[in-house]
């Protein structure tokens, strides 16, 4: 009897201890759009956009979707995490890998989860100090912070919150929300809210607003993504005005520059654009090769070697060309996470499906 008791007590222990470590998120409710079936299964089940692709450095592919979570695939199967199974939010905008190999993720929430072995963690808890850590660092992590007007930082350690300055010449009152960050050769983060781009060079705050790109009245700044690129050189797709690029100190309308803003265009992103332009870009990328990589709402993606831009279609029966995510993975295969759903791989001539 004596033994009986101990085996009682022993599994009553593991199951306490079982049921502290895969604590699920007691925040919300989910609506029913979000759910996806959570087992396994050997094909992507997302219905909607696929915000962020990531390659971990075992080789596993992480698919963040718009409203549906995350799906793991392991190379034979994908599993899914959802709020359900502990995640903080169902809308993934970002997927990294810390040094010590946890994956983590930027949430639409603005709270920031993340995964090792089996167990999703919820941090919550933001020190807002500036003295804590070295600020800029190529090991820190860093995350939209929902609709406050600054990003986190993850340093090995702590979440610390770093606030902008509110541009007076904001276009949009939404400025805040980050809708990209791209860390550059130089160690400096960029990071794009819809009415203003800013800089960080660990010490430094520089901010550019309309009056920095030196906008006519009729523009407005209403960017979607930031892409830093091997050659220093800033990407900025803005939804409306197509892509701004910032190099050696002088900013330029590339769109307007290689005549890839139709002459009728509202210049709003309100309405549809009609082929041959570059006007909406909510996605920029970079290949193995050092092309530029654009992802357009209306025209799908474009190819900048250097001299010439190219247009491609992706598959003719996809709803919508727009391009949510671009990603070069650990075998320098380019690809594209879709808004009408689907990962597409750029084979050198042709996209063909990857998930």
């Amino acid at each position: 009897m004596k033994n009986f008791h101990s085996l009682i007590y022993l599994i009553l222990i593991s199951a306490l201890n079982f049921s502290c470590v895969k604590k699920k998120s007691p925040q919300k409710k989910i609506n029913k759009f979000e759910i996806v079936n959570t087992a396994k299964t050997d094909t992507l089940k997302f219905k909607y956009g696929i915000r962020s692709i990531f390659q971990d450095s075992e080789e596993n592919y992480w698919i963040g979707s718009y409203r549906e979570g995350v799906a793991l695939f392991d190379g034979i199967s994908f599993e899914y995490f959802t709020t359900y199974e502990g995640l903080s939010g169902n809308k993934i905008l970002s997927i990294q890998e810390d040094r010590n190999g946890n994956i983590w993720f930027g949430t639409g929430s603005g709270v920031v989860s993340s995964y090792k072995d089996g167990v999703i963690t919820i941090h919550d808890q933001i020190v807002d100090d500036l003295s804590q850590g070295e600020w800029i660092n190529k090991d820190n992590l860093w995350f939209y912070a929902g609709m406050n007007s600054g990003v986190y930082r993850y340093d090995g350690h702590l979440l610390n919150y770093l606030s902008f300055p509110v541009p007076k010449t904001a276009d949009f009152k939404g400025y805040g929300g980050v809708t990209g960050i791209s860390k550059g050769q130089d160690g400096k983060v960029w990071v794009a809210t819809v009415g203003a781009l800013f800089s960080f060079d660990g010490k430094t705050i520089n901010v550019f607003d309309r009056n920095k790109f030196a906008l006519p009245e009729s523009e407005f700044l209403h960017i979607r993504s930031v892409f830093a690129d091997s050659q220093g050189r800033i990407w900025v797709g803005n939804n409306g005005i197509g892509v701004l690029l910032i190099q050696e100190n002088s900013t330029i309308n590339f769109s307007g520059k290689n005549g890839l803003i139709h002459a009728n265009s509202g210049r709003t992103g309100m309405v549809t654009s009609p082929a041959g332009t570059l006007e909406h870009v909510f996605a920029i990328g970079e290949d193995s090769e050092g092309n530029i990589w654009f992802g357009d709402r209306d025209t799908g993606p474009w190819k900048y070697d250097g001299k010439t831009m190219t247009n491609y279609t992706i598959d003719n029966k996809l709803s919508t060309p727009n391009i949510l995510s671009i990603y070069n993975d650990n075998n320098n295969n380019l690809l594209f996470g879709m808004a009408d759903s689907g990962v597409y791989k750029f084979n050198g001539k042709s996209f063909e499906k990857y998930f």
